[in-house]
């Protein structure tokens, strides 16, 4: 009886450590080279003898995403990335730069977890902080904050159980009032565009 009640709890023992060899694990960590092309719509800025908007130049910079999947379609992803500086121009003139760091928050469904090509979509909020901003001189300025929504659609190609090619594309809301010596100016919407490619593991 004894042995017959060990080889039972043996063969049990196996068959749960089997069922969790065969789950994933619900975390999955991406980096990603992401191109920034910022919509670039402003009111003309006619306090500093300029008619023309304001343009915040694009930039590719890296990217890291972590995402948390609480079933085989539903996940959230949080985007990270270090502070980011951008030129600016006015009337096709380079008036100074800035700072921004823009961690965004998405809930993701993946359409086709089983298959090789998984697409999803996204949405979410966007938190920016604008920081070092030298503008004209020092006589302009930026709003140092900005929260926006965000939409997303990608794609990953799974390459074994673990490793992904991911594709990804994400409209991100930023707008900040501009000043000049106190003053506002101008409302910029940066509202850029952010096309990714990179890869993907999952643990």
């Amino acid at each position: 009886m004894q042995k017959s009640a060990a080889a039972i709890i043996l063969v049990s023992l196996g068959m749960l450590a089997g069922n969790a060899m065969a789950e994933e694990s619900p975390w999955l960590v991406r980096v990603r080279a992401v191109h920034i092309d910022p919509a670039n719509k402003s009111d003309p800025v006619g306090g500093v003898g300029a008619s023309d908007r304001i343009d915040v130049s694009s930039k590719t910079i890296p990217e890291v995403d972590i995402s948390y999947f609480f079933n085989r379609n539903v996940s959230a992803e949080l985007v990270l990335t270090y502070p980011q500086k951008h030129d600016v121009s006015l009337d096709g003139s380079n008036i100074g730069t800035f700072k921004h760091l823009p961690p965004t928050l998405l809930a993701q469904y993946h359409f086709l977890p089983d298959a090789q090509l998984n697409p999803y979509v996204g949405a979410g909020i966007n938190y920016t902080n604008i920081s070092k901003v030298e503008l004209l001189n020092g006589a302009g300025g930026l709003e140092h904050k900005s929260f926006g929504l965000a939409l997303q659609a990608g794609v990953d190609y799974k390459i074994d159980k673990n490793w992904s090619v991911n594709f990804d594309v994400k409209k991100v809301q930023i707008r900040s009032d501009v000043f000049v010596s106190g003053a506002k100016v101008s409302n910029v919407q940066i509202d850029p565009w952010l096309v990714g490619v990179g890869v993907g593991y999952r643990f």
